[in-house]
């Protein structure tokens, strides 16, 4: 499998990040085509060459026609697409400024996270991309109601909400696609200084959302003396859910090289986001022996003698909340005879940390024992079989180019559980036997 290596020289936004993969060469005709199964009308897609400080690279914009305006004479046209053939309603333009440095020149009507989430569970995409689509809307849903201090499900999107970022949504994971199975992973996060002004008014650089989006997934992030907002919501949203892993090119060789570019000239540095695609070469023979992933994460531990259940399912939900990779607890008998609790928390090296201090301000712990372990996992793939109650998302697990696991995804269960008014058995059962018959495993 091969490594998307993601160079946050100047932070993140979805069009960057559509940019950079248009620029290693994923097909733009047919990443209209397929963006074009939304049903949204009065837009179209432009990508034109330009340069940052001297850097080449693509620029993606969504352009909506009721706010046309000519690509600007350094970006010449490589392609344009207008889609008529809809019948929604052209949205109409929102009164706000762009998100960050996404600079997208126009905007449309803004949408709650319903309308989000009925407009791409109801498309024609593949159920793997409007999967992925939706768990990233989530994700901002979720921010942006911490934030605003509203259920996630009243949320309603200014800056993500418009046509343009649906587009950048669900767009990048139709671009990912197109490159084929790849692992993502990306720098360290660094974000600028200043300010940036929303529909809701003028907040400090990182926007509130991003932090939050961050935060959620044990993200850290450092600002620089660039005076720009570099990390957009959509941005970070995108680093969220795509990024298995962050830090410096490890053992990668190099094959392809994009540049995606923002939309102003920075005074120190570059704003390009450079995408790298190659192959991971181990050092070590016996990686080399299998195809699986592999990564280094923190296991943090400490024995409990005084904490009530209730407090450790508290504990739990927060833990996981701020981005641990996983929460466990195990009876245990420790001295004097006392039973007692071992609490795990396994997390990115970089946050081990952060959690330590988690589990000493949240529970009773006097101390915490930290350690690095190796894991080794099975390439991740998605795929959706049809039962009788409706399309079901698979996760595959594939070992040296054969699946050796096979699990029907929970949420896809559970949605179309409640859609057809069955057993959440019945369809975990059903996909199993569908999975079966394919030939799947």
């Amino acid at each position: 499998m091969k490594t998307l290596y993601l160079d946050l020289i100047s932070g993140i936004s979805g069009d960057m990040f559509l940019g950079a993969l248009l620029d290693l060469g994923v097909d733009f005709g047919a990443l209209e085509r397929d963006v074009a199964a939304l049903g949204l009308s009065g837009y179209h897609l432009h990508a034109g060459r330009a340069a940052r400080r001297g850097i080449s690279g693509t620029k993606f914009e969504v352009h909506l026609e009721a706010n046309h305006k000519a690509a600007p004479d350094h970006a010449p046209d490589l392609h344009h697409h207008h889609p008529h053939a809809h019948s929604h309603s052209h949205p109409q333009p929102h009164a706000h400024s762009a998100e960050g440095d996404g600079g997208h020149a126009a905007r449309g009507a803004s949408r709650d996270y319903g309308q989000i989430r009925r407009l791409i569970g109801g498309s024609q995409l593949a159920a793997p991309i409007r999967d992925r689509a939706l768990r990233i809307f989530h994700r901002l849903a979720v921010a942006e109601g911490k934030v605003h201090n509203v259920p996630p499900e009243r949320v309603h999107f200014h800056e993500v909400g418009a046509v343009d970022s649906i587009v950048d949504v669900v767009g990048a994971c139709l671009a990912l696609e197109g490159l084929g199975p790849v692992r993502v992973l990306a720098s360290a996060v660094v974000e600028g200084r200043g300010w940036v002004d929303c529909a809701h008014g003028r907040f400090p650089v990182p926007a509130p959302a991003t932090l939050e989006i961050l935060g959620a997934r044990g993200i850290s992030v450092s600002q620089c003396d660039e005076p720009q907002e570099l990390v957009t919501p959509t941005g970070a949203a995108l680093l969220a859910e795509l990024v298995e892993g962050f830090g410096p090119m490890q053992d990668l060789l190099p094959e392809r090289i994009g540049y995606g570019l923002g939309t102003r000239d920075h005074p120190s540095r570059p704003n390009v986001l450079r995408a790298i695609l190659g192959e991971t070469v181990r050092a070590d023979p016996a990686e080399a022996a299998h195809d699986w992933e592999t990564d280094t994460i923190a296991v943090l531990e400490t024995n409990l003698d005084d904490f009530s259940p209730a407090g450790l399912g508290h504990f739990l939900e927060q833990a996981l909340a701020a981005g641990a990779l996983d929460v466990f607890h195990t009876p245990v008998q420790m001295k004097k005879n006392r039973p007692g609790t071992l609490l795990t928390v396994l997390c990115a090296r970089t946050e081990a940390d952060r959690f330590a201090e988690l589990i000493l301000r949240e529970t009773t712990a006097f101390g915490v024992r930290r350690t690095e372990a190796v894991r080794r996992k099975l390439r991740r793939q998605f795929r959706h079989v049809n039962t009788p109650f409706g399309a079901v998302t698979l996760k595959l697990g594939c070992l040296d180019g054969r699946t050796i696991q096979a699990a029907p995804e929970y949420e896809s269960c559970r949605q179309v559980a409640a859609a057809r008014g069955v057993s959440l058995r019945q369809v975990y059962d059903a996909a199993r036997q569908s999975a079966a018959s394919e030939g799947i495993l």
